[in-house]
């Protein structure tokens, strides 16, 4: 016996009529219009009074709205109408409304056009005319809808995708930074955008190093993030593989060379800390001279003149190093802090945050970062042009 197979039907797809609101006080215009409409294959409801439509639209939703301009309140100017008009667009942005009225001038329909009427119908009206312009209007306000609603879902889709990175993003930061005898470390970084581009990190090498590292990729949002990500990953790299910052520098450059586009670049501090001899070797490509606050309170500026990364590949960096000793602070930073806008084309300034780093000096590497942060937000009411970082190392 020949087995027999059932297949699924499609589901059955029920059509759903345009639902139309009409609207006028005379009781022969409303049934005129609704046997005309009905007959065509519309859903029908019908207000009688501007007060009837606004219950009716909050109650419901409708394809469009068909709609007298005057009333029995005003026969003539079409005030009643028009003021209804703004009510419904506060109601609904997209509804379809055609105009129908029997005293009908251009000023009147310039003004209920500009208001939000998507057509305008004169009594006594031609009904091939009036079923022509109600499907026009009811087809348009279904592209209108369709078009809202796909930018509503693809702005929530962004937003969803971009919160995602941000986590990520703030996960590849280290939240906790390695025990190290003698030495305590502190940092933040807070974005201009949802999304920023500058990097920082802390780690221990091996043999009684301490990688230290600060970067800004050129501009904000999702590119600066992308390349920053990538950044990330070659200096962890190039630091495990290479002893010399120097090395690590010329690494790293030729992988930005490779990724970044054009008119883009990074900005690279990257030290390198001996725990034993207390010495710290580095290079500066193109960063913020960090600020070395000896004990003694004399400053030094951590600046090597490198070339910043990714415009010219097989370049060479120079390393300076300099000894770390009980009771300095070391601050690395990017330009977001030092760039903050107090208001009529003022910065922050460099000086400030040396200045701010005076004042907390004896303090704890975390009194530090927040000292110099609160410096900043006092200065620029808390508002950022770009992307700022703060690295602090405090000697014990």
């Amino acid at each position: 016996m020949a087995s027999v197979q059932v297949v699924d039907s499609p589901p059955v797809r029920t059509y759903q009529a345009p639902r139309v609101l009409l609207a006028d006080d005379e009781q022969g215009v409303l049934e005129a219009l609704q046997l005309l409409l009905k007959l065509d294959g519309l859903e029908i409801e019908t207000a009688r009074s501007p007060k009837a439509v606004l219950q009716a639209l909050s109650a419901g939703q409708f394809d469009l709205l068909l709609m007298d301009l005057n009333y029995a309140n005003d026969t003539t100017s079409g005030r009643e109408g028009l003021d209804l008009i703004t009510k419904i667009r506060t109601l609904d942005e997209t509804l379809p409304v055609v105009a129908i009225t029997a005293w009908g001038t251009m000023e009147l329909a310039i003004e209920a056009m500009r208001r939000g009427v998507g057509d305008f119908v004169l009594k006594p009206w031609d009904n091939s005319q009036m079923l022509s312009v109600i499907r026009t209007q009811i087809a348009q306000g279904h592209s209108r809808r369709l078009s809202r609603r796909l930018q509503t879902e693809s702005e929530e889709f962004l937003r969803n995708e971009v919160t995602e990175a941000c986590e990520v993003q703030q996960r590849l930061m280290p939240k906790e930074f390695p025990p190290i005898d003698g030495y305590e470390f502190s940092a933040a970084s807070r974005p201009a955008r949802s999304l920023g581009g500058d990097y920082y990190d802390v780690f221990y090498r091996g043999g009684g190093t301490m990688g230290l590292c600060i970067a800004d990729v050129c501009g904000k949002g999702i590119p600066a993030a992308l390349l920053m990500a990538n950044l990330q990953a070659t200096v962890q790299s190039a630091a495990v593989e290479e002893s010399r910052p120097c090395r690590v520098a010329r690494r790293v450059n030729s992988a930005v060379c490779r990724n970044v586009s054009p008119g883009r670049f990074v900005t690279l501090f990257y030290g390198l800390l001996d725990t034993s001899s207390h010495r710290l070797s580095y290079v500066n490509a193109g960063h913020n001279a960090p600020i070395l606050l000896r004990r003694t309170g004399q400053v030094i500026r951590l600046d090597s003149a490198g070339p910043v990364l990714g415009v010219f590949d097989g370049l060479e960096y120079q390393e300076n190093d300099v000894l770390i000793e009980a009771g300095d602070r070391l601050v690395l930073f990017t330009d977001g802090l030092s760039e903050a806008d107090g208001g009529g084309g003022e910065e922050f300034g460099e000086d400030r945050i040396i200045a701010s780093l005076k004042q907390s000096s004896g303090l704890s590497a975390d009194a530090i970062r927040k000292a110099v942060f609160d410096a900043v937000d006092g200065f620029s009411g808390g508002r950022l042009r770009d992307d700022a970082t703060i690295v602090v190392m405090a000697a014990k």
